[in-house]
């Protein structure tokens, strides 16, 4: 049974997430960049991440660097962008697509304190054209030197801490409009699955 020191850190982590802030991971193959995702989520608060594998198989991924961050957020597996983008534009959320285009709207741009979205793709050929055409906007880094990219794990770091900054001036950390009956079930199945950690 976790400690009451223990109960105490996991619901103030709890109090912090982001749960109107999700990643879709788009045919990311490299468990490196997919394990440095899953820190980067966990530790601003993202809940959710999609894993969205249109072209290949899913991989098995060890996550061993992760630091157990994959432990701490919910994993969900789609293969098929039609199935969760218009579901999640429904729902209301701004889904956009980190791409690399100067015309698209830069990440400074977008006001992450609505329900969000964010889709990065593959590190050879990026966010599939189905997956931008399905998403609300594309959104892009702004790059000062010469090389034209980010590490698909640091572009995905950079936007979320964006995102985490707008919402942190807004006060969303902790976050009030967190469900309390969540947060407790959330908790419950932590302890009960995960206190060794």
């Amino acid at each position: 049974m976790a400690s009451e020191e223990r109960i105490k850190k996991l619901r103030s982590v709890l109090k912090n997430r982001q749960v109107d802030l999700k990643v879709i991971l788009e045919d990311i193959h490299d468990p490196h960049n997919v394990n440095a995702i899953y820190r980067t989520c966990e530790a601003v608060g993202v809940m959710d991440i999609i894993l969205l594998y249109i072209k290949e198989e899913f991989p098995e991924f060890k996550f061993n660097s992760s630091g157990s961050a994959c432990k701490w957020i919910d994993l969900y597996k789609f293969s098929n962008p039609k199935d969760i983008i218009p579901k999640l534009k429904k729902d209301g959320y701004q889904v956009y697509s980190l791409v690399i285009d100067e015309n698209a709207k830069t990440i400074y741009d977008v006001d992450w304190n609505k329900p969000s979205v964010i889709i990065v793709g593959n590190e050879h050929s990026g966010v599939s054209n189905e997956s931008q055409n399905l998403s609300t906007s594309n959104i892009y880094i702004p790059m000062m030197g010469v090389v034209e990219s980010l590490n698909v794990s640091v572009a995905t770091a950079v936007t979320l801490y964006e995102a985490s900054r707008q919402r942190k001036i807004s006060g969303k950390y902790p976050n009030n409009n967190i469900d309390s009956n969540w947060l407790e079930e959330k908790l419950n199945k932590w302890i009960i699955n995960r206190d060794e950690y």
